[in-house]
């Protein structure tokens, strides 16, 4: 089974972090140098879902989108894509494929004057690689994005349209706002409610953001 992806370097781990994850001397940061960071769903959240898209051509963003992530980028959070990708175990797309809808993610948020800090991605399904801690609501690649990007998991926020998307903020002790869409499960949106938050769209995130 191969690991979960990253677009960008890693470094060595072997200093205790928040919440036991370890930290590398390169990427060491005092808990006062530590920052929040907003952890965003890709499809369903920034991108309308088309379901394990593979064409650059189709991805379309979500309304408020690259405003929310102009935002993040203005406060100085980093925005943080994290994102399952069963697809790819499943050979309904390549890992070129994906490489090639991040890229048009990237330049269409460009393109409104923002820029993404940097995408997860887990290329595995259960049925078909067996188990990973990478597939959301796993915590691997959030652990990963912390020591990399020197976080604070207790003070950022994460956002989805799945419950699995913003579950990962319990483990943490941050926040995770669902952004329901028609596909959201009901039950998800009542579990958010008890649990979570819940917003209307992206627009009502941006104005319940921290020190807005």
């Amino acid at each position: 089974m191969t690991g979960p992806r990253v677009s960008g370097a890693t470094g060595r781990t072997d200093v205790s972090g928040p919440h036991g994850v370890l930290i590398s001397g390169e990427n060491r940061a005092s808990v006062r140098e530590l920052r929040p960071a907003v952890f965003l769903d890709r499809d369903g959240t920034l991108i309308v879902d088309k379901h394990y898209l593979r064409e650059p051509d189709e991805v379309q963003l979500m309304p408020d989108a690259a405003n929310l992530v102009r935002k993040l980028n203005y406060m100085l959070y980093p925005a943080i894509v994290v994102t399952n990708q069963s697809g790819i175990a499943q050979g309904l797309l390549t890992e070129a494929d994906y490489d090639a809808v991040r890229r048009r993610v990237d330049d269409l948020i460009s393109e409104r004057g923002a820029f993404i800090d940097q995408h997860y991605h887990c290329p595995h399904h259960p049925d078909f690689t067996g188990p990973c801690g990478c597939r959301k609501p796993g915590t691997v690649l959030y652990e990963r994005a912390v020591v990399e990007h020197a976080i604070n998991p207790a003070m950022s926020l994460w956002i989805g349209d799945r419950w699995r998307d913003i579950a990962p903020a319990l483990h943490f002790s941050g926040r995770g706002i669902l952004v329901p869409t028609a596909e959201t499960p009901p039950e998800e949106i009542e579990q958010a409610r008890a649990q979570c938050e819940v917003a209307e769209n992206l627009l009502d995130v941006i104005h319940h953001l921290p020190g807005r």
